[in-house]
């Protein structure tokens, strides 16, 4: 999947796309046809980098209520002939969670494309998972013979049956349909639920990690040959190593921490971060400085493991770096820093974003530390983040980090979190948001009624909506 193309923060479309309340906001007061253009556009071309971490199908499925939009965008879009070249779940995941948050509001007609799209669908799975959690069972028993007869009737189609009932997301459909008195229906599922029992069992009794009685060289192999076959197991290698190590096998992991090879290194390097050993610093250092970037990444990575004080003092040696070590060590001063390392974590935050932008995988946890240590002089620079990033993950902790160091959060950028994506902003903007503001009051009583918000959301609510504070 391409990088999405995401216009402008300042226009209706690049709110949208971003998840951003002001986007709805807006959407409210333009043309209702700009309005839904717009709409039908972020949810037919998934505007998210990260689809699995990035929520937009409940923002998306309240501002088509608001609304009153049509689906007859998203129809064609499901049912175009791409769908049968293009199999890729980002193409249709959006649309299909929309359709069943539509569906839980009482929309019919997405309900009926959810059925649809499962009998005939590419992505059928998905639009199954959505009915899963809404329709009834007629419903549900009605899919059984369309979604069989994908799989055919032989060796190959069972073991393939038998895998989706196995890692099926939601059970419920399958279940059903086990109880069904046809042959064709019940007798294949409740064999193809024995099967994925079978497997499962199968894959217990033979474990292909250590075992016990293994030996300090022979949990650096297994990490070792991981590697070379492209699995990364520094993190379990490390944790068996801390099972089989004793301090007469510290010689040869440290020897194996500086001149090791790749995986048997990393291995090494983040078992003697996470027990604290007082040489593992150095060999950090030796290896960030070195000719090997995998050894230098392995080293980074075992570094940001370390908590200790010890961790925190080589941090404010090395944050003036400007490789990937001193990256990691200005994400340690922002995570367990204390007030005197407020400048170094508000430096690395500016660095940050006039080198990589906005967007910067490296702004979350600057953003946190900016909150964390509350650097009120760090609050234009995060409104800044606020405004530009197309992550919606990263804009909800700058609203947090705004909480603690802007003054002018609670009228501000608050009150448009109350329409944010992300759950989580939502919730901070529903324990800060002023409720001076009618539209906060209104948005308030909303969430607490809205049976689709989530749990946080609505406690976070009715803790403002109190005899103390009534909306």
């Amino acid at each position: 999947m391409f990088d999405p193309v995401i216009a402008p923060s300042g226009t209706l479309l690049g709110l949208l796309q971003r998840g951003r309340g002001d986007g709805t906001l807006h959407a409210l007061a333009a043309p209702r046809a700009e309005a839904l253009a717009a709409l039908d556009h972020c949810v037919l071309d998934d505007p998210r980098h990260d689809w699995q971490v990035e929520n937009r199908s409940l923002y998306y499925a309240r501002l088509y209520l608001d609304l009153h939009g049509g689906l007859d965008r998203i129809e064609a879009h499901l049912f175009d002939a791409e769908d049968h070249l293009d199999t890729e779940e980002s193409r249709t995941g959006l649309a299909l969670a929309v359709l069943g948050h539509l569906a839980s509001y009482g929309r019919q007609d997405a309900l009926l494309l959810l059925r649809r799209y499962a009998a005939t669908g590419s992505n059928w799975a998905w639009a199954l998972d959505e009915l899963a959690l809404r329709d009834d069972d007629a419903g549900l028993r009605a899919l059984a013979l369309p979604v069989l007869a994908r799989f055919p009737a032989d060796a190959e189609g069972s073991a393939e049956l038998a895998a989706v009932v196995r890692d099926a997301f939601e059970p419920r459909p399958w279940r059903l349909w086990a109880d069904d008195p046809r042959e064709a229906v019940g007798a294949r599922v409740r064999a193809a639920r024995e099967q994925g029992s079978f497997d499962r069992w199968q894959r217990q009794m033979r474990p292909a990690g250590p075992r016990p009685g293994w030996s300090v060289r022979a949990v650096l192999d297994w990490a070792q040959e991981g590697y070379e076959r492209g699995a990364v197991l520094y993190g379990p290698a490390a944790r068996c190593l801390t099972a089989v190590a004793g301090p007469e096998d510290r010689p040869e992991l440290l020897a194996a921490a500086r001149h090791g090879a790749t995986g048997a290194r990393g291995a090494a390097l983040h078992h003697l971060a996470e027990s604290r050993d007082p040489a593992v610093l150095d060999l950090v250092e030796a290896a960030a400085d070195g000719d090997s970037r995998e050894a230098a990444e392995a080293a980074v990575g075992a570094y940001r493991r370390m908590c200790g004080e010890d961790a925190v003092a080589r941090a404010r040696a090395w944050v003036r770096r400007t490789d990937a070590l001193g990256e990691a060590a200005a994400d340690v001063l922002a995570c367990r820093g204390t007030a005197q390392d407020s400048p170094s974590v508000l430096g690395a935050l500016r660095d940050t974003i006039r080198s990589a932008g906005p967007d910067a995988p490296a702004l979350a946890g600057l953003v946190d530390g900016a909150g964390r240590l509350g650097i009120a002089v760090a609050a234009p620079v995060l409104r800044h983040v606020y405004r530009e990033t197309t992550s919606s993950q990263l804009r909800g902790r700058v609203a947090r980090a705004l909480a603690a160091t802007d003054p002018t959060f609670a009228t501000g950028f608050a009150v448009e979190c109350l329409w944010d994506c992300e759950e989580t902003t939502r919730e901070v903007a529903a324990e800060h948001a002023e409720t001076g503001d009618v539209r906060v009051a209104e948005r308030l009583r909303r969430l607490a009624a809205d049976p689709a918000e989530e749990a946080e959301v609505q406690t976070a609510v009715r803790n403002r909506i109190g005899p103390d504070l009534q909306v």
